[in-house]
């Protein structure tokens, strides 16, 4: 057995349980791991909500850091006492303990604690398939991110200063704006005093940014479209507002003939060469300095009630952890 949080219902943050759970032995291509501590996301709220269907009585979070306890059968890129951090699914990250398919598992580089690999492996792999795969960035341009300030927009600030791409970032406070400046981010915009979409249009001296990354979804969508230049991208990656509303691809073609995607991380890292790569990638940038991981709350497993209170109403700055 094993202490667990499982939900029996959707809705709010009190449908979560702190229950005991059994603790399976893995199976053919399954590992256990007993997590050090396991990373909260937005995500988990949509899972949470049902927005994200899945088959109740259920688990919740994608991501977490251990040491792996046992293999089963045809597991051999990892083994027992390894240390080791993953993002994907199926939803369950949210336990003391868990049973999960193996080649989910990336084995983590010593210098890098099970804290920060919790904190940052949804995230931090999200900004790596946003700058380097969805729309590879070369460095010299100039972009638009929104929520700067969360756990992904802190990781992309400092990654976008990396590659020496200028980053636009919208805030909701003054305070988060100082946050994401401290950690790269070029331009801000306090959406709650400044129209973003005029703004933008005048840093970029009327041209727009050849990529939008959004997280936000309904309230910013079309504001967003509003801010590419001809043959743009429109990088919409999360729904923190609520989903995007149908509309004419009509839309598109009349702003310049831009583009529209809808990314998930769990397409990106489908492949095992392509999760390897990725999170190479991912750990290099943490230990040479260029990212630094900033957990900015910690919650024990049992009060995640309160973590996803404070995470939906945006109390919260960069990343934040449970520890089981």
């Amino acid at each position: 057995m094993t202490k667990a949080i499982r939900i029996s219902a959707v809705g709010g943050p009190e449908v979560m349980e702190y229950v005991e759970v059994d603790l399976p032995a893995p199976g053919r291509g399954e590992a256990l791991i007993r997590q050090h501590a396991c990373g909260l996301n937005y995500i988990d709220v949509y899972f949470r909500m049902g927005t994200y269907p899945q088959q109740l009585p259920a688990g919740l979070g994608m991501e977490g850091a251990g040491v792996v306890e046992a293999v089963g059968e045809g597991v051999t890129h990892i083994k027992p006492g390894d240390r080791v951090a993953y993002a994907g699914r199926p939803p369950g990250a949210y336990a003391e303990a868990r049973v999960l398919p193996a080649d989910v598992l990336v084995k983590l580089p010593g210098a890098i604690s099970f804290e920060t690999a919790a904190a940052m492996m949804l995230q931090g792999l999200t900004v790596q398939y946003l700058f380097r795969r969805t729309f590879r960035l070369q460095g010299g341009e100039t972009i638009l991110f929104h929520a700067a300030a969360g756990g992904v927009g802190l990781i992309a600030c400092q990654w976008a200063r990396a590659l020496g791409v200028t980053m636009i970032g919208t805030v909701g406070s003054d305070e988060k704006a100082a946050l994401a400046k401290a950690h790269g981010c070029v331009h801000t915009i306090n959406y709650n005093k400044e129209n973003f979409v005029e703004r933008v249009k005048e840093i970029t001296e009327g041209k727009g940014v050849p990529v939008v990354y959004d997280s936000i979804g309904k309230d910013t969508f079309t504001g967003s479209l509003d801010c590419l230049s001809p043959l743009g991208m429109m990088v919409s990656f999360g729904g923190a507002s609520g989903p995007v509303p149908p509309f004419s691809l009509n839309e598109l073609a009349s702003r310049g003939s831009l583009f529209v995607t809808r990314p998930s991380l769990f397409n990106y890292i489908a492949k095992r060469d392509d999760l390897e790569m990725m999170a190479a990638e991912l750990f290099g940038m943490v230990e040479s300095g260029k990212i630094k991981i900033d957990i900015n709350q910690r919650y024990a497993l049992k009060d995640v009630a309160q973590a996803h209170r404070d995470l939906e109403s945006r109390k919260t700055t960069g990343s934040t952890i449970l520890l089981p």
